[in-house]
């Protein structure tokens, strides 16, 4: 019996062309790597007794796992809508790159994304995160107050640019 937990609260369904083309790739290569898993589940129930066997009940489940993503992008693909056209205006929208400067002297940049584009690694955050909505609709020199934990953070916004975005 599995833990039950509640719904996920519903994503924006917005999303970047290169993270619209890059859910497509990865689709994609799950088909194809889908297809190496299904051919090794194969070859492992040939092998006879499945309760013992390991490499079955392994591929077993990676197949699982393949099959729940490739669902869920074949739902999540048709619900995005591609944004194409650079916002009119100076403020934070979506697709933005902002630099902040928080409380102690510290600057980071932020890309705004759809939440199926997200990436610690390039700060690629998502609209629906607390950061981008309080960032939103903001210019530069304004301050936002954040709260992480107990603990409130300023931080003020340096610059706003925007990059194509095809």
């Amino acid at each position: 019996m599995g833990r039950w937990r509640p719904p996920a609260p519903a994503s924006s369904a917005y999303i970047t062309p290169q993270g619209y083309r890059a859910l497509q790739e990865e689709l994609e290569d799950i088909w194809l790597r889908r297809r190496d898993v299904v051919k090794a589940l194969a070859e492992a129930a040939a092998e006879g007794d499945r309760s013992e066997n390991a490499e079955y009940i392994y591929r077993k489940k990676e197949l699982g796992g393949l099959d729940r993503r490739i669902r869920y992008l074949q739902k999540r693909l048709p619900s995005l809508t591609v944004v194409r056209e650079r916002p009119n205006g100076d403020a934070v929208y979506f697709g933005a790159i902002v630099d902040v400067c928080n409380d102690t002297g510290d600057t980071c940049t932020y890309r705004i994304v759809g939440p199926d584009e997200t990436d610690a690694k390039t700060s690629a955050i998502s609209m629906d995160s607390p950061l981008a909505m309080a960032l939103h609709k903001k210019r530069v020199d304004d301050e936002v107050e954040i709260r992480i934990g107990e603990k409130i953070s300023t931080l003020s916004i340096l610059s706003i640019r925007y990059e194509d975005l095809d």
